[in-house]
C-alpha cells in the first residue's frame, strides 16, 4: 500500500533516503520496510489517502507502539528491579511512558523534527510529538520484529535518556494535578470504583473520574489508588491535549 507523496516538513523530509539516513542518524539502523516509518510520522491533521483511496496517518502505529513500549519497559524494570513489588513497577512504567515524557524524548531525539503536520499551529495538538514517537515504535516493530524493537528501546532510549535512581525520586501525582485543576477552574470532580474484575491477586479495580458528573476518564489498576492515577494521568492528558466539552 502507499499513499500519494505528501511536502517536506519543516526539516525538509521528503524522500526515502533523507529519512533513511535521519533514522540512521537518531537509531544506529537504517530501515527495511521505509513506508511504515513515513506513515509513522504522518499526524492524523495531514492524513493523506491511498491510490485505493483508503486514508492514512500515524495513528494505527501509535496504538500499537503504545502496546510494545508498555511491554519493553515493563520488561526492564521487572529485571532492573527484581525486588520491587508491583505498586513500585508500575508507577516506574507511568513515569517513563506518560506523554509528557514521550513529549521530551521526542525532542531531545530529534523525532518531533520528521513529523508532518497539516501546516496548523503545533501548539494545537499538544502530544503529537509523543504521539509520534509511539508510532516509530510501531513501525520499527513491524519493520524488524520484537527482539529488534526491545535492544533499541534498551540502548539507544533507556540507557541514553533516564536515569533510574532520578525516576525513583521523581514525584508525579497525577491525582494532585487534577484536583489542583479542578479547584482552580472551579469544578467538581470525583473518582468512582465501577468495577471489580478478577479475583484473589488477579483482582483490578476499574475506577472512573468524573469531571462535573461526566465521565473524563477510566484507570484500571490491582489497588484502588494505582487505578485513580491512571484514570487521573489520562484526564490531565486529556485536558492538556484538548478542550473539555461539559
Amino acid at each position: 500500500m502507499r499513499f500519494r507523496p505528501y511536502k517536506p516538513d519543516s526539516a525538509g523530509i521528503s524522500s526515502d533516503r533523507k529519512l533513511k539516513n535521519a533514522i540512521k542518524s537518531i537509531l544506529g539502523y537504517k530501515p527495511g520496510n521505509i513506508f511504515l516509518y513515513h506513515l509513522a510520522f504522518l499526524h492524523k491533521s495531514a492524513t493523506q489517502e491511498t491510490l485505493n483511496g483508503m486514508k492514512v496517518n500515524n495513528e494505527r502505529l501509535e496504538f500499537l507502539g503504545d502496546a510494545i513500549l508498555d511491554a519493553i519497559t515493563a520488561d526492564y524494570l521487572f529485571k532492573t528491579f527484581p525486588t520491587k513489588d508491583e505498586g513500585f513497577l508500575t508507577e516506574m512504567r507511568s513515569k517513563m511512558v506518560s506523554r509528557t515524557t514521550l513529549n521530551k524524548l521526542s525532542q531531545k531525539m530529534g523525532i518531533d523534527q520528521l513529523i508532518l503536520l497539516d501546516g496548523s499551529t503545533p501548539g494545537a495538538f499538544r502530544s503529537y510529538r509523543g504521539d509520534a514517537f509511539e508510532a516509530l515504535i510501531g513501525a520499527i516493530y513491524l519493520d524488524k520484529g520484537y527482539d529488534f524493537t526491545r535492544k533499541i528501546i534498551f540502548e539507544r532510549v533507556i540507557h541514553h535518556y533516564f536515569n533510574m535512581d532520578d525516576l525513583v525520586n521523581q514525584e508525579v501525582n497525577f491525582k494532585s494535578k487534577i484536583i489542583e485543576w479542578a479547584q482552580r477552574e472551579k469544578k467538581q470532580t470525583r473518582f468512582n470504583v465501577v468495577e471489580e474484575v478478577g479475583t484473589g491477586y488477579k483482582k483490578q479495580y476499574i475506577v472512573e473520574l468524573l469531571l462535573e458528573g461526566e465521565a473524563l476518564s477510566r484507570g484500571q489498576d490491582y489497588s484502588i489508588k494505582g487505578a485513580e492515577q491512571s484514570a487521573a494521568e489520562k484526564a490531565w492528558q486529556k485536558i492538556n491535549n484538548e478542550t473539555v466539552e461539559l
